[in-house]
């Protein structure tokens, strides 16, 4: 599928397989190609973001290791290895088009706080404007299981909604979603994300890699709730991005939604760990969802979880489901008191309280 127009800026998300030859051998060829071709886009006045995957492999081949340890710290320490010879290969591949790379490394934690999330758009921005070509990656010398995105597809979906990208190419060894269980040919458009799709998704046996189709699909589903399209497609067609771009590049293609969310409902419902939830009803599950209402205290069940005033936190309907996600007034031990309280009970509850929503529409997105 050929986009409407010519976007503005875009993700390119590259994966391990399609970046080396085998655990910690760079394809300098590749990634020259890879940068002449950012260069033609940056010439176009396309601005280009690439999230490279890669360190964690490189480390392993400088430490001649042949698996992925399962030891954190080890992990840690290939990644602290592998990142300086990456993003040397970069800058080595740009220098002949007079670019620059810059290094951002995030974990989910950068994102999760608002001011940390409007930091790190506000860097990217500036990098853009000053001409430069950032490479991020997971900073894997220091992500826990708590503050891990998980997989680079993920992050390049974070980082697509944050840049406020028009387009996502996600680049690796996959041509694209393959119906394997009916045409076994590459499914060229994806209108909407249904459970079908999903199930056409497998993961990876890559030693280095992380995810699979599974971790794409995933992202895709986050990307065009954003308004960004999303390109899934091999590394090993050339000119690849740009051959997408002009409507004649083999892959997926994912259409973006009509209406993306803006840009803090994407934060409240994309960027999150929550640790609680609070329970509401049936019928403030219709106001919700039907009328854009704020929940109030009648409305609420219960809370489970521990969490503080200002926390985000799920909004779950009777039968557990999410339905919301959004930044709770009232501490957990504080909801569990006030659940089913009417506005007059509030009041006498909180006589000072200017505002008595426990969680405000403002503060909240739909799913």
């Amino acid at each position: 599928m050929k986009p409407n127009a010519q976007p503005k800026r875009i993700v390119i998300k590259l994966g391990t397989g399609v970046l080396t030859t085998g655990i910690g051998k760079l394809n300098t060829g590749r990634i020259e190609a890879i940068c002449a071709e950012i260069a033609a886009l940056r010439a176009r006045g396309i601005e280009v973001l690439v999230v490279s995957s890669g360190a964690v492999g490189l480390g392993m081949g400088r430490l001649a290791l042949d698996k992925k340890p399962r030891d954190i710290s080890k992990k840690q320490a290939c990644a602290a290895i592998g990142q300086s010879l990456l993003m040397q290969t970069w800058q080595h591949g740009l220098d002949p088009h007079g670019l620059t790379a810059a290094q951002v490394l995030l974990t989910h934690e950068d994102l999760r706080g608002r001011d940390r999330y409007l930091g790190v758009k506000a860097c990217l921005d500036t990098l853009l404007d000053l001409g430069t070509i950032p490479v991020i990656n997971e900073n894997d010398t220091v992500s826990a299981a708590e503050i891990k995105f998980g997989d680079n597809d993920t992050l390049s979906a974070m980082v697509a909604s944050l840049a406020g990208a028009q387009y996502l190419f996600i680049i690796s060894t996959a041509p694209g979603l393959i119906d394997m269980k009916g045409t076994k040919e590459i499914v060229p458009l994806v209108e909407k994300i249904t459970p079908e799709i999903e199930a056409m998704a497998g993961g990876t046996t890559n030693e280095t890699a992380t995810g699979g189709m599974i971790s794409k699909i995933a992202a895709a589903k986050l990307a065009v709730k954003s308004g960004c399209g999303v390109f899934i497609a091999s590394g090993e067609q050339a000119g690849i991005v740009q051959r997408l771009l002009a409507g004649d590049g083999p892959g997926t293609f994912f259409v973006p939604n009509g209406i993306p969310m803006d840009s803090k409902k994407r934060w409240l419902a994309y960027f999150q760990r929550p640790t609680g939830a609070i329970g509401v009803k049936a019928d403030a599950v219709a106001a919700l969802r039907e009328q854009g209402r704020s929940l109030l205290a009648v409305g609420v069940t219960g809370a489970t979880g521990v969490f503080a005033a200002g926390e985000i936190v799920n909004i779950t309907g009777p039968d557990g489901a999410v339905i919301a996600r959004g930044q709770s007034a009232y501490e957990s031990a504080e909801i569990t008191r006030i659940a089913g309280k009417h506005g007059e009970q509030m009041r006498a509850l909180y006589p000072a309280r200017k505002h008595l929503e426990v969680v405000h529409r403002d503060e909240m997105a739909v799913l």
